[in-house]
């Protein structure tokens, strides 16, 4: 049997932008992609803190050492810029690998950038 687990999650990053005008999806700055093993043009779940929204997208690769966490398009209506949000990844694997798998945890400071 083959069951989805999460393979990584950026925990509690701050929304430093939102763009209504613009083809969708979530701009995260490229060493928290890299920190979290999340690659361009994966599918996201992301949960909203302040308001309990929960949706998915892709992502779009930010400018490194920016801190950008930039929810673009229709998704830019489920958030306010200083929302707090949880990033999740998921992958498929069969339930012997997901007995042993650990996923990347990534836990950036308040300026979304990666702690030393």
């Amino acid at each position: 049997m083959i069951i989805e687990i999460l393979k990584s999650k950026i925990h509690r990053v701050k929304v430093t932008q939102a763009e209504l005008n613009y083809v969708g999806s979530i701009t995260i700055d490229q060493d928290l992609m890299d920190a979290a093993q999340i690659i361009a043009n994966e599918k996201v779940q992301i949960v909203n803190n302040n308001n309990g929204e929960r949706f998915e997208t892709y992502v779009i690769k930010g400018e490194r050492g920016t801190g950008i966490v930039c929810l673009n398009g229709a998704v830019a209506r489920k958030v306010q810029v200083g929302d707090i949000l949880i990033i999740m990844s998921f992958g498929s694997l069969p339930i012997e690998e997901a007995r042993k798998y650990h996923p990347v945890l990534v836990f950036p400071d308040d300026n979304n950038r990666l702690l030393k």
